[in-house]
């Protein structure tokens, strides 16, 4: 019997043409597995395809919901976005990925793992980190790696390369933006976003929404409800985490909500310009942000956002099983606690506006907030805490008069 390999197929024309190239190269038997995070109609057809290129077996594996409860909600309970923008969609989807592609490999007896990554990006170093903290004997191939042996750098030659090995199927050679979509948000890059001096074509780019221009005159109530920091209810409706996100996703872009255009800097040391779009996540990170804004206390809440967007960085590094995403994960969630609670907010024209949060383990006091004198302020206690608070500047001060006195 031939040597399997595992090969992470999502049926476009970079994996398809993976197949016959691993077979010529390697001799393997290929067995090709796809991950359902969430692509939508991506995956049709995916089983056709996959034997006509001459994979041995497909798995089509739906982990949407371990997706949004295992990968998605830790995220959101750090407040973890990279460098102040991205959400992390492709960058928490890609451990995920990587343990199902293991779990495979173990149950048919594979000695490989074969990804699609580009030489260039980040997902490469995800997924091999992945496989290598889970199955640290397992060899991995990267086709675009393999300069001697892969030999195509166009869609052109990977188009000509399948019909070469007898598989005629409907790709095209017509440029298109890079994308990368799962429930969570969706990716581009390529074209016009390569040169940052030029503005994104949203009419040609937009998949989830639309523009904040095009969005309706009129704004739309939402509310959502959240127990220790995970979200349990859209609309005083309990539902699953997956359901509510596909909700928001709605909402958010029917209102032009969500749309980023960075340059980002990635793990292999470039500067990258994309434009993501994630509707539903940026609402569920702003309301979980209101939320906590009333619940926790000052230091927490400080040192909170230290850990958040270290939890950021791992995340986007490929960093999720190690040790140090877990201790920090295991501090988010004793943060998460009293995260329980009501938000409301109004989606207009790529804004999300407050309309008011309520918690029964608020810490606002009204009593102590308010102008009027409360039992559990007394203004004059002012007085002292600021002289001793400002006692160093008022030190610093009286020393530098008496040095310029001299």
């Amino acid at each position: 019997m031939k040597e399997k390999v595992i090969l992470a197929y999502s049926g476009g024309l970079d994996t398809t043409a993976i197949i016959p190239w691993l077979k010529e190269n390697y001799d393997y038997d290929v067995v090709c597995c796809c991950i359902d995070v969430g692509q939508g109609n991506e995956l049709d057809g995916l089983e056709e395809r996959a034997k006509l290129s001459g994979a041995s077996k497909l798995y089509v594996l739906d982990v949407v919901d371990e997706f949004c409860d295992e990968y998605v909600v830790p995220c959101v309970q750090a407040n973890a976005v990279y460098e102040n923008k991205y959400l992390l969609g492709t960058s928490m989807a890609r451990p995920l990925i990587a343990k199902k592609l293991v779990e495979v490999a173990r149950k048919e007896g594979a000695v490989a793992i074969c990804h699609g990554a580009t030489g260039k990006g980040n997902d490469q170093v995800r997924f091999e980190l992945g496989i290598k903290a889970l199955a640290p004997d397992l060899k991995i191939i990267a086709p675009w790696r393999c300069n001697e042996t892969w030999g195509m750098s166009s869609r052109e030659e990977e188009i000509e390369y399948c019909k070469k090995h007898g598989i005629d199927l409907p790709f095209s050679a017509d440029s298109s933006y890079s994308r990368d979509r799962n429930l969570w948000h969706i990716s581009h890059e390529g074209l016009e976003l390569e040169d940052p001096a030029q503005a994104p074509n949203y009419d040609h780019l937009l998949v989830l929404g639309v523009t904040p221009e095009k969005a309706p005159e009129e704004g739309e109530m939402v509310s959502l409800t959240f127990e220790k920091g995970v979200p349990v209810a859209i609309n005083g409706e309990k539902k699953k985490v997956s359901d509510i996100v596909r909700d928001l996703n709605a909402l958010g872009g029917k209102h032009g909500v969500g749309i980023v255009d960075i340059v980002e800097n990635r793990v292999v040391g470039m500067k990258s310009r994309g434009v993501y779009e994630t509707p539903g996540g940026t609402i569920l990170l702003e309301a979980h942000e209101q939320l906590e804004e009333l619940i926790l206390d000052r230091d927490t809440m400080a040192f909170k956002k230290t850990i958040g967007n270290r939890f950021a960085d791992l995340v986007y590094e490929g960093k999720w099983f190690t040790p140090l995403r877990e201790a920090l994960q295991a501090f988010v969630t004793s943060t998460q606690e009293y995260v329980t609670g009501e938000v409301k907010m109004k989606l207009y024209k790529g804004n999300i506006i407050k309309q008011g949060t309520t918690s029964p383990y608020s810490l606002y006091n009204e009593s102590i907030a308010s102008f009027t004198t409360g039992d559990l302020y007394d203004h004059h206690d002012a007085e002292g805490f600021i002289n001793l608070f400002g006692l160093s500047l008022k030190v610093r001060a009286m020393m530098m008069a008496d040095k310029e006195n001299k």
